[in-house]
């Protein structure tokens, strides 16, 4: 079980999600915007106000169970996005970041300082020593948000996510350790 925490960054608060209203109308713009779509696939789509309840329970549970820190990350007491650590491994001490920002709040650097502090966070107080974070080919601002934030590009994992036509997707890899330079 991991405590659910929130977290400072600079102008951004992260918190876990809510099931209330404002977080659901949030979660539900963000998980059917179409870039999410294009970029994303996720276990089960989120189109509808059932769905995002499930989604934001799912958000609770993955604290409860200790694999998953999802946070709602605000600005000016607004959602703007989501960042979280999944995946979380305690044995092998690793976990894979994922992020989003709704299509009004981007490129303004909110992913990437969310990010950072979540990374921070996940080496300082859960004792991660390896954060992955993977992205499809030709999604270049999410590439340039894990470069900024100190993750080295791996490489290319072939054909390693389907899309929603079942078509095999090209997967850029890239990882951040908690011995790498802070950035």
């Amino acid at each position: 079980m991991l405590r659910p925490v929130e977290l400072q960054a600079p102008g951004l608060r992260l918190r876990p999600w809510e099931d209330t209203p404002g977080d659901r109308r949030a979660a539900l713009r963000g998980l059917t915007d179409p870039d999410f779509r294009r970029w994303n696939t996720p276990v089960a789509l989120v189109d509808d106000e059932e769905d995002v309840h499930l989604w934001t329970h799912g958000r609770a549970d993955g604290w409860r169970r200790g694999d998953m820190a999802s946070f709602a990350v605000l600005e000016d007491a607004e959602i703007r996005g989501h960042v979280s650590v999944g995946l979380i491994d305690h044995g092998d001490r690793s976990g894979r970041v994922g992020y989003w920002v709704l299509p009004e709040a981007r490129d303004r650097g909110i992913a990437s300082r969310a990010l950072q502090a979540v990374t921070g966070w996940a080496f300082r107080e859960l004792g991660l020593h390896r954060l992955e974070l993977r992205h499809d080919i030709g999604n270049e601002a999410s590439c340039r948000v894990g470069l900024r934030c100190g993750y080295a590009a791996e490489g290319v994992m072939r054909q390693a996510r389907f899309d929603r036509g079942g078509t095999p997707r090209d997967v850029h890899l890239h990882a951040r350790l908690a011995v790498d330079e802070p950035r």
